[in-house]
């Protein structure tokens, strides 16, 4: 069996990234001893979707492997998001992240195996409604992270959680060190929800150029926008330039539609999203030694 959450090599969750996070990132994250996670969009279509999940299943399970995870999203505009949930449950999910929407939908179904549903939220009221719904736990997404972002700085955001919420909390937003990880900790979360270090990793399926972006890029490099996806979401300022973007002038916010952004490759392939943990991004790692060096910054963080 599996390590569970709670007996993970270092309490991380590597965060699941659009059309970035698949197999090989998931597998490579649960034998190093973390969570995997990837959304489940990632797969065009559910068969896909099924494929994967037979090779992460046949892959990950050892006794020093973490529990991997499917990120779901739960807005109405994902029409896979029933189907997704199926394979969820028939493969039997250590982990369910919801998000984009509403977890009630989900937790009955997990719950039903013994799986967990934690909730991606960015803000508290959304963290609020999503505990009153009977998630296990919930992902605080602060300023700076990668990807759709919270808007609130993460010390506020997990200090006025923990006002009505003692169960587990993941805090991401701009995490790229173990020293980082081991901070989350201190300000009371449980876990670290890492994305953008793990974009500049041999397992990423992301493009060359992209994980160069990364490596290269600083704070200053990320641009947050809705213009997009009409959520709020941190890009990085060279890829928004290249695709024809001005990031001084991005235009109004567009209508929130999973399906039309999974079906445009396009305009994915060309601009890439990051967050504000870019800037202590130098290289470019096996998942496997990235970990190795969070676990020793993380440690010598606790020592100190």
């Amino acid at each position: 069996m599996p390590r569970d959450l709670s007996q993970l090599r270092i309490p991380v969750i590597q965060a699941p990234m659009f059309l970035q996070s698949g197999p090989e990132m998931v597998i490579a994250s649960c034998r190093a001893g973390i969570v995997g996670t990837f959304p489940s969009v990632n797969a065009r279509t559910t068969e896909e979707l099924e494929s994967w999940l037979q090779r992460i299943t046949a892959a990950t399970g050892g006794e020093q492997d973490g529990p991997w995870a499917m990120n779901l999203m739960m807005h109405r505009s994902n029409t896979r998001r029933f189907e997704d949930l199926a394979l969820a449950v028939k493969y039997r999910a250590p982990l369910v992240i919801s998000a984009l929407g509403s977890p009630k939908e989900a937790i009955d179904e997990v719950h039903s195996y013994g799986g967990k549903v934690f909730a991606d939220v960015i803000d508290t009221r959304f963290a609020a409604k999503a505990v009153e719904a009977g998630v296990d736990g919930l992902v605080l997404v602060a300023a700076g992270a990668g990807g759709h972002t919270g808007q609130q700085a993460g010390f506020a955001f997990v200090e006025e959680v923990r006002q009505f919420w003692q169960g587990d909390i993941v805090l991401g937003g701009g995490i790229s060190s173990g020293r980082g990880v081991r901070a989350a900790q201190v300000l009371g979360a449980n876990y670290a929800y890492m994305g953008t270090r793990f974009i500049a990793t041999e397992e990423s399926m992301a493009v060359p150029e992209y994980k160069q972006m990364v490596v290269e890029a600083s704070g200053a490099d990320i641009i947050c926008s809705d213009a997009l996806t009409g959520v709020k979401a941190n890009w990085l300022r060279a890829s928004l330039v290249a695709a024809g973007y001005d990031p001084a002038n991005m235009p109004s916010g567009a209508t929130i539609d999973i399906a039309a952004s999974t079906s445009d490759a396009k305009r994915w392939r060309d601009v890439w999203s990051a967050g504000q943990g870019v800037g202590a991004i130098h290289d470019i790692l096996p998942i496997a030694e990235l970990i190795d060096r969070l676990d020793a910054e993380y440690r010598a963080a606790c020592e100190g």
